[in-house]
């Protein structure tokens, strides 16, 4: 991501639905108790969650903790009473999957809302949760609520508060850091924790108990549980699932010698993400929205990521000017456009190509990337490291002078995004134009929000919605000495397909697809140091069909 973090350290009355939702029963009273008070709770211990969504089926998921394995009873119905459930099953909870239990209920209707439970052999019941199936067919809107970067330490989430109060939207995207892998006191430093946002456990995540008990913290919020409850989710991993900067074969917070082999942390994160994520065990799919859009989940960490290029590597032992931009020059020219390094590997590649072809073929207007990091081309302004006060943080200001020599140079300022990978983008925009696809990116990791045209050969491709965190700090905590409106001002002017930015607020954002136009609302919180739903401003930016390009004069908010 780009470089905001340190360095590395080793039962329901029958009410209607509107008035379930506003009037905040679904969870009621879980926030009255402190996280810490919540371990260790036998029978439905997290609530219930939805994912996956088709236009005849969803996946289901809850958790049941018990001595042993337990057989659920899943229903789905029409109805809050489930007078008559229409659809459903069994399914284990088992201490082999930290008693999380999740199916497909088959057989539904296209585009419609519906509730469901789950009821263990001694009659106990889980929270009633709702989903909703896609639409088939004839389809005029698509609403999302886009979200990532979500650390509890910083603060509340308000952004997920927000989107369930709303209730406007058909779905939820989190497009990654679901939670983060560090010991408290890292990320954030002890003094910056917000009261009461302390989690467990008290380490570092290395093993599978490590992240499942992470999960189990996490999943205790009431403002997750709520939405995870409202909504059907659609969810990729970033890296922090696993740990900061990670790629197939390492991440940049994986030390092998103290914490043990890779493919081991690797493949417990994956686990325990499988386990606690309404999500099923393919790396990457799609998701058909009836005549209007397909969505294409990417998996851009852990399958076929190269590692990233380093700054610090490439400029260490440069004690000169000239030396750095000499070492920087050498590898722009030589290694940076290496076509070997990937992002998707061949067989995601020819997936997703073929998926975009088939998409257009099929008459669907919107070809939408769900995945994690920014596509869009950004690099430091001109003398931005001029800037910084002289007690400025070292490791801060090492950081702030690598990117701006690297952009006297013309190479980007963030290597772990899509701008360090430019010959696997190259491949990516050229399967878009070749299939004539109407190309938009969704992306999270950076905690800040943008907007991009996407461009390749000088031909438009499409655009990007880069959606700001849901309580991760951005710009404003790491380069607090310089006012937000200068610095996306820099930031605009040096990146020719940067449209729009904000680097200082909190939220998510509220796509909306219609077979006309595709915007994005990014809706501001009024602050994450206190609980609340209240918004600070919005601000939109939309594409028109067949543009590829974000439209002049449609940005709207304040």
């Amino acid at each position: 991501m780009i470089p905001t973090e340190p360095p590395a350290t080793a039962p329901l009355l029958p009410l209607d639905r509107r008035s379930l939702i506003k009037g905040g029963i679904l969870g009621a009273g879980l926030a009255a108790a402190p996280l810490s008070a919540q371990v260790g709770q036998r029978g439905f211990s997290h609530g219930v969650a939805s994912g996956e969504p088709g236009a005849r089926r969803v996946l289901l998921w809850t958790r049941y903790v018990a001595a042993q394995e337990t057989a659920l009873t899943c229903e789905l119905s029409e109805s809050l009473d489930f007078a008559r459930p229409i659809a459903g099953g069994q399914t284990p909870a088992s201490p082999d999957r930290d008693f999380c239990a999740k199916l497909f209920v088959e057989g539904l209707e296209p585009g419609r809302w519906y509730y469901y439970r789950f009821i263990a052999p001694d009659g106990a019941v889980s929270d009633i949760g709702r989903t909703k199936t896609l639409s088939e067919g004839e389809t005029g809107r698509f609403r999302m609520a886009v979200f990532s970067c979500s650390n509890i330490g910083f603060g509340w989430f308000n952004a997920y508060a927000h989107a369930a109060q709303a209730d406007d939207v058909d779905c939820v995207l989190h497009l990654g850091d679901y939670f983060y892998e560090y010991a408290p006191g890292t990320y954030p430093s002890a003094g910056d924790v917000t009261p009461g946002r302390t989690v467990w456990p008290e380490r570092e995540l290395v093993a599978l108990a490590d992240y499942r008990a992470r999960f189990a913290a996490y999943r205790r919020d009431a403002d997750l549980r709520r939405l995870h409850q409202l909504f059907p989710m659609i969810a990729v991993a970033d890296d922090h699932e696993s740990a900061n900067d990670s790629w197939a074969g390492g991440a940049q917070n994986h030390q092998p010698d103290s914490e043990g082999p890779w493919d081991v942390r690797k493949a417990a994160a994956i686990r325990a993400y499988r386990e606690w994520m309404p999500v099923s065990d393919e790396p990457w799919a799609e998701y058909e929205i009836g005549n209007l859009a397909t969505l294409f989940r990417l998996e851009t960490r852990l399958t076929a990521r190269s590692e990233q290029f380093s700054f610090d590597d490439l400029l260490a032992g440069k004690t000169t000017s000239e030396a750095a931009q000499a070492a920087l020059i050498a590898f722009r020219d030589e290694t940076y456009r290496d076509p070997a390094r990937e992002m998707l590997g061949a067989a995601q590649q020819g997936w997703l190509a073929n998926g975009l072809k088939r998409s257009r073929g099929d008459g669907k207007i919107w070809q939408v990337l769900v995945q994690q990091v920014l596509m869009g081309s950004l690099s430091s302004p001109p003398g931005v490291d001029a800037l910084l006060p002289k007690d400025t943080p070292d490791f801060i200001r090492k950081r702030v002078v690598a990117g701006a020599r690297a952009a006297e140079t013309g190479l980007p300022l963030n290597m772990d995004a899509w701008d360090g990978y430019p010959a696997a983008r190259e491949r990516l925009f050229a399967a878009a134009l070749a299939a004539d696809a109407n190309l938009i990116s969704l992306a999270g990791d950076t905690h800040n929000a943008w907007a991009f045209d996407l461009s390749h050969d000088s031909a438009p491709v499409g655009v990007e919605f880069g959606g700001q965190s849901v309580s991760s700090p951005g710009f404003e905590g790491y380069l607090p000495m310089l006012p937000p409106p200068v610095l996306t001002g820099a930031l605009v002017q040096r990146n020719p397909q940067l449209r729009w930015a904000d680097t200082s607020q909190r939220g998510y954002m509220a796509v909306e697809l219609t077979p006309q136009r595709a915007s994005s609302e990014y809706r501001f919180v009024s602050s994450v140091r206190t609980r609340g739903a209240d918004l600070a401003g919005t601000k939109t930016l939309t594409t028109l069909t067949g543009r590829r390009t974000l439209a002049l004069g449609a940005e709207t908010g304040s």
